[in-house]
């Protein structure tokens, strides 16, 4: 797991990049590992399809990809990565033998953002890099700002609904869990008629604050979805564990302790549907968002202030 700074924004730049070295010959992957390892975390794969596999599974932050090897060539691998949109961003540099300008050209025609010679000087390797490296997080950075509500500094719906495609793309390929949560502030509109739009927007902020230091994962993702709703994705989650965070989030909200008189708690609080995806599960995307709606509804029904949830058919409440 990646180590990150803290930072209000929706991706910070990992102290320790990931960095995946493709090569069929073990001297020239020990080489940059040696070259690589104090300041990065490297991963190696011996083989195209493997390569795939794991960049598919665990992005890593770039990829430093041999021409020639026995299954798929450099070009290919390059090819499907920047055909899927789960990997296309990952910056690829081909490190080869091969370095006819030609092979240059083709190399960067299918999606390289560069091309280094063997063999290679780690220094010169070492500085190129970094200069990718940098571009990339600066261009995720610029990507993600268009993604941040401004009020409460957490995801949009645009972004939720972006990642909601992605990451049930990735369950399907792994066979991986995936639930969500629809949060609904308690008589929101009561709140913000008795004590004003600003303290309503104050209200958001302290919610969208509480729901996002319950999440347990860098992966789990907190969204505004609407108003004063919100949305967790939880990818590689079992609906039960969905479950258990659901109740904790209420909990983090009600220990806030925000005056709502128009409440019959008196309180602030939130209710909750938990929609889950065991590994394997049939289904869709947006079949996954209307259960978990459906679900936030029954629990509007049994009285606010707690979360119900549904697996396969299968209703459950907090």
């Amino acid at each position: 797991m990646t180590d990150y700074d803290e930072s209000p924004l929706l991706i910070n730049v990992p102290k320790r990049p990931k960095l995946l070295v493709v090569d069929d010959q073990p001297i020239n992957i020990q080489v940059m590992y040696r070259a690589f390892s104090e300041d990065h975390q490297v991963f190696m794969a011996t083989s195209g399809e493997q390569a795939l596999a794991i960049c598919r599974k665990n992005p890593p932050d770039l990829l430093l990809l041999d021409v020639v090897m026995p299954d798929l060539d450099g070009f290919e691998v390059c090819r499907q990565l920047k055909a899927d949109v789960a990997t296309r961003n990952i910056p690829i540099i081909f490190v080869t033998a091969h370095n006819a300008p030609d092979q240059e050209t083709h190399g960067l025609e299918v999606g390289a953002v560069d091309f280094i010679a063997k063999p290679i000087n780690p220094i010169v390797v070492r500085a190129r890099v970094k200069t990718h490296l940098t571009l990339k997080f600066q261009s995720d950075l610029l990507h993600q700002m268009a993604f941040i509500d401004g009020l409460t500094r957490v995801c949009n719906r645009r972004y939720f609904d972006e990642r909601l495609q992605n990451e049930w793309r990735r369950s399907s390929r792994n066979g991986s869990p995936l639930s969500l949560i629809l949060i609904d502030i308690d008589f929101f509109k009561k709140f913000n008629d008795r004590y004003g739009h600003l303290a309503g927007d104050d209200c958001l902020r302290q919610v969208a604050s509480a729901l996002k230091a319950g999440l347990n994962r860098p992966g789990d993702m907190l969204a505004r979805y609407g108003g004063e709703e919100f949305v967790c994705l939880l990818p590689e989650t079992a609906p039960d564990g969905a479950m258990e965070l659901a109740t904790r989030l209420e909990h983090f909200v009600r220990e806030l302790a925000v005056e709502h008189l128009d409440s019959e708690l008196g309180t602030v609080t939130i209710s909750l549907g938990v929609a889950g995806r065991p590994a394997n599960a049939p289904g869709t995307p947006e079949g996954l968002l209307a259960l978990a709606d459906a679900q936030l509804y029954r629990a509007k029904k049994n009285g606010r202030a707690c979360a119900c949830g549904e697996i396969l058919g299968k209703a459950v409440s907090s």
